[in-house]
């Protein structure tokens, strides 16, 4: 971490007027201030707003309070810009400066581009040749996903931006990295030797990663037709939660070292042939269907702006293995999907049974051990253990032993952004993505594509309320496990 906790910063904000910015950034910053972070606001968008109308627009964003709200919009500011007309970063250059003097800034600035993924290089471009990252503070780039939609892409966008910036100044943001239980894994492993001494081969039978969302496409057809699960989740999201809970323990606890271990995860996971992905990997996408509220909805290929002979994957299952000595033999499931029974992002980890001795088959009914670490909506712990039946039959019952942080109604999207966004001030990238790791993870995905393209992988239909295709349970079957339940859904 560098040493700019604190320091007062000038937030440049591209695409200001857009729906992340609306939904999410804006309550961050809101959330910020009240935490006395310093900061002035310029939002940047195509669309005609003054300074007042750009206020009134942040403020209708926001839930406010009379004490702080004044002197909050009073530091947004607003100039029209168009990306590709690099005169409209000379003005913006001039506005930059007359803010920096007026808040005293010291030339701190962030540059947040909630934009098409078409339009980084060229923001970056011209901030350079307008001078505006020739500055006397800190810069830091914050760049929304998805980063390339290949591994040649984002080679190519990583490169343009090494042109203007430092890796070390480049925040390849990943919202789930915000997520309070996600940076909790390190504290629930690490924290406590119980797991810690537990946490291989010799003790794990499975980890499950699930991400399931009730919604379906909305207002993200025209994106998502084009991008599908696997790229949409499983290359960024999902993939991290994987390093994080396959990961050595760091030698010291900062933000290389750390980065250091995940990419070690990525490297150590097995390689797959097209003949692997055929049986390791599935794709599917939802019909219609009834959800757990009693809504009937229409399926994938009947929603608009989506082509009707689309084979686009709103579902993907998936085994990986990681070859190093941890986790020799131990399968890594990932699912995610659209119009699933419900909304809930979880890893369970799995035990092994006990050992297949006369003896302990005295209990009857015995249930494998769990760990679940719940992320979204609900976050906390909850670890599932066997006991003794209260009564004289000797058989056993599970239990539950849980820890809920109680946030299934607080706005989690928002928080993770409020913590991701202190970071950046604060010159902390621990919770951001390393080139490497983005690397590493889109070879895997390329691999996997390049079979799809061969249509070797069936594209399995599943009924919107279900929990995927009949084909995803299949894949733990015949390892002899099961997908357990969703707590949600329990």
């Amino acid at each position: 971490m560098d040493e700019t906790q604190k320091q007062p910063t000038l937030v440049l904000m591209f695409g200001a007027t857009g729906d992340l910015a609306r939904r999410k950034l804006y309550q961050a910053l809101y959330q910020l201030y009240k935490n006395n972070q310093e900061f002035a606001v310029i939002g940047l968008a195509r669309r005609p707003h003054t300074h007042l109308s750009f206020r009134s627009l942040v403020s209708d964003s926001i839930t406010p309070d009379e004490e702080h709200i004044g002197d909050f919009l009073n530091r947004f500011y607003y100039q029209p810009l168009d990306i590709e007309q690099p005169e409209s970063f000379v003005s913006l250059k001039k506005l930059s400066d007359e803010i920096d003097i007026r808040y005293h800034l010291g030339g701190n600035r962030i540059f947040y581009l909630s934009l098409a993924p078409r339009f980084f290089t060229l923001a970056a471009q011209n901030l350079k040749r307008a001078g505006l990252t020739d500055t006397v503070g800190w810069k830091h780039l914050v760049i929304e996903k998805p980063f390339g939609h290949d591994l040649p892409s984002a080679t190519k966008l990583n490169e343009d931006l090494l042109d203007v910036f430092d890796e070390k100044e480049i925040y390849r943001i990943d919202h789930y990295l915000g997520k309070e239980m996600v940076q909790n894994i390190e504290a629930l492993r690490f924290a406590n030797p119980i797991f810690e001494s537990v946490w291989n081969h010799r003790h794990i039978s499975n980890v499950q990663i699930t991400s399931s969302e009730t919604l379906g496409v909305g207002e993200r057809a025209n994106y998502y037709d084009q991008t599908g699960a696997l790229l949409d989740m499983v290359q960024n999201h999902m993939m991290q939660m994987v390093a994080l809970t396959a990961m050595e323990p760091p030698g010291r606890f900062d933000t290389e070292d750390i980065r250091d271990e995940k990419v070690k995860v990525f490297k150590s996971i097995r390689p797959m042939s097209a003949e692997s992905i055929s049986s390791q990997i599935v794709r599917g996408q939802y019909t219609s269907g009834v959800l757990s509220d009693g809504s009937v909805v229409k399926g994938y290929r009947d929603e608009d702006n989506i082509d009707s002979k689309s084979n686009t994957e709103t579902f993907v299952a998936a085994r990986f293995y990681i070859d190093n000595y941890r986790w020799s033999g131990v399968p890594f499931y990932v699912r995610t999907g659209k119009r699933m029974t419900a909304k809930s992002t979880e890893i369970v980890v799995q035990f092994k049974d006990i050992p297949k001795n006369p003896y302990f088959y005295h209990f009857e009914d015995v249930k494998p051990n769990l760990l679940v670490i719940h992320i979204q909506p609900d976050e906390g712990l909850s670890l599932k253990l066997n006991v003794k039946q209260f009564n004289e039959t000797g058989n056993t019952m599970p239990i539950s032993m849980k820890f809920s942080n109680n946030s299934g109604t607080s706005d989690y999207g928002a928080g993770a952004y409020v913590r991701l966004l202190s970071d950046c001030f604060k010159g902390d990238s621990t919770n951001f993505t390393r080139w490497d790791e983005v690397a590493y993870s889109w070879s895997l995905m390329d691999s996997i594509v390049a079979v799809w393209k061969e249509n070797k992988v069936p594209l399995d239909f599943y009924e919107a309320g279900s929990m995927g295709p009949a084909s995803s349970d299949q894949l733990l079957a015949r390892d002899g496990f099961r997908w357990w339940p969703l707590t949600s859904t329990e």
